[in-house]
């Protein structure tokens, strides 16, 4: 079982997808730094100043404990609309990155394939020599 799970984490296959979840760690972090820093500030700008990071919906608002202690502390308890909404900003980004390096890599495979056309088998160059030849 040991072996086996040697020449499993030894591929390349494994080794690659392990690099790209790493690299999609640092892509998310990215991500959120622009949405956060760049595009919310501007859509808040356009939407008259909203800061969506600060839009909820209270459910239950906060209740501060009595000084007797005969009534409890309550944390408030809403719903984050507004982070909703910034992480379908990130989500829309992402989605559009991941979109466009896939169109990329499709187009160079198909590119690829187009420019390098398969030579013709040995007997095939074979017998169009003897058809030349035949010929004069």
């Amino acid at each position: 079982m040991l072996k086996e799970f040697k020449e499993f984490a030894l591929k390349g296959n494994l080794i690659d997808m392990a690099i790209g979840v790493v690299m999609a760690g640092a892509f998310g972090k990215v991500v959120t730094a622009f949405i956060d820093g760049m595009v919310m500030p501007a859509v808040g700008m356009l939407t008259g100043g909203v800061d969506f990071t600060q839009k909820k919906l209270i459910l239950k608002s906060a209740v501060a404990a009595t000084a007797d202690g005969s009534v409890p502390a309550a944390a408030e308890v809403a719903v984050k609309y507004g982070d909703f909404i910034t992480q379908i900003f990130s989500f829309l980004v992402v989605a559009a990155v991941v979109f466009m390096v896939i169109k990329a890599i499709n187009k160079m495979k198909k590119a690829e394939a187009e420019a390098a056309p398969a030579p013709p088998p040995a007997q095939e160059v074979l017998l169009t020599e003897i058809r030349d030849l035949l010929k004069k």
